[in-house]
C-alpha cells in the first residue's frame, strides 16, 4: 500500500504596510483570490499558513484587487494572462 503523502505547514508572506487586503491564490486553492486571506502584523507583512502535501505548485497574491508576483519568490512561469506565476516546490 502506498504510504500517503503528508501536508506541510508552508508560510506566505507579503509586505505592504499601506495595503487594505492582501490574499493569495494558486493551484492548491483553484484560482480563488477570495478565501485565502493573508493578516497584517504590526510590521505591516502580511502572513498566512498553508497545510501544502508535496509538490508543484503556481501562486499569486492579490493587493488590494491588483494581482502581484511575489517579490521573495525567483522562479516563474508564463501564463495565459501574459505575465507570470511564481512557483513553490513543496519537499
Amino acid at each position: 500500500m502506498a504510504e500517503k503523502a503528508l501536508s506541510k505547514a508552508v508560510q506566505f508572506k507579503y509586505e505592504a504596510p499601506d495595503a487594505g487586503s492582501v490574499s493569495i491564490a494558486g493551484d492548491f486553492n483553484n484560482w480563488d483570490a477570495i478565501t485565502t486571506g493573508l493578516k497584517k502584523d504590526k510590521g505591516g507583512v502580511w502572513k498566512a499558513s498553508l497545510k501544502l502535501k508535496p509538490g508543484r505548485y503556481e501562486y499569486k497574491f492579490i493587493v488590494d484587487g491588483e494581482w502581484r508576483n511575489d517579490p521573495c519568490c525567483h522562479q516563474c512561469v508564463p501564463n495565459r494572462f501574459g505575465t507570470a506565476n511564481c512557483i513553490i516546490e513543496v519537499k
